[in-house]
């Protein structure tokens, strides 16, 4: 049985989740408290950080788009990249956008600042940090919007890993209730179509000790 090292709130982690899930793989799920730096973990990642698959040869690939590279070529059916060079290139290019892009401006300076914060006992929130991550997330969010008005998923007719990446964040920020949907419709209607593919139901419902979703979280219709 393969197995996924992940953290629940991780949107590396959920990339690789959704992932498993359109190529219809099944693993076993591991939570792991990376702050612990356990020995046996960091011998599978010196790196020290999530998610990590360990593939049912005993393969151990970690990064989450090394492994959902890896996974793609390895069960092509639904190829996630892309069927054509360029299609794969603007793949890569939305999955660095958000991955990075995204992740600085607006996940760190959100889901760090409220969930890893309280977890890791650091105090109370910045406030400064909130603030610049609701304000990018506007951005963000008509930048989705303006890429889905012109095409049918972001990067081009097939849904990928482009939208599962940025799905992964935003879910993770939904879980918080943080998502101002209702400013931007576009990019609303694009992600109810990602929330209701059997694939994300099991995303929808975690639920962390202490820490529930709003309602509308798990609600296929908001």
């Amino acid at each position: 049985m393969r197995t996924l090292y992940h953290q629940w709130l991780s949107p590396f982690s959920r990339k690789v989740r959704l992932v498993l899930g359109e190529k219809d793989l099944v693993a076993d799920f591991e939570a792991e408290k990376t702050w612990e730096r356990r020995e046996e973990f960091l011998a599978l990642n010196p790196a020290g950080t999530v998610p990590v698959l360990i593939d049912e040869d005993g393969t151990v690939v970690s990064d989450s788009m090394v492994i959902c590279e890896y996974l793609d070529e390895l069960h092509p059916d639904p190829p996630l990249l892309g069927k054509d060079v360029k299609t794969r290139a603007e793949t890569r290019r939305l999955v660095a956008w958000f991955d990075q892009k995204f992740n600085q401006e607006v996940s760190v300076n959100l889901l760090d600042q409220k969930v890893w914060r309280r977890f890791l006992g650091l105090g109370e929130p910045n406030s400064d940090a909130l603030r610049a991550g609701h304000y990018n997330l506007h951005t963000h969010l008509d930048y989705i919007g303006w890429l889905t008005e012109r095409r049918n998923w972001l990067a081009g007719d097939e849904y990928g890993l482009g939208d599962i990446a940025a799905a992964s964040h935003l879910s993770c920020l939904d879980y918080l209730g943080d998502v101002p949907w209702e400013d931007h419709q576009a990019a609303k209607d694009w992600y109810a179509r990602i929330k209701s593919r059997p694939t994300f139901r099991p995303l929808l419902a975690d639920h962390i000790p202490g820490l529930p979703p709003p309602k509308h979280y798990a609600d296929l219709d908001f």
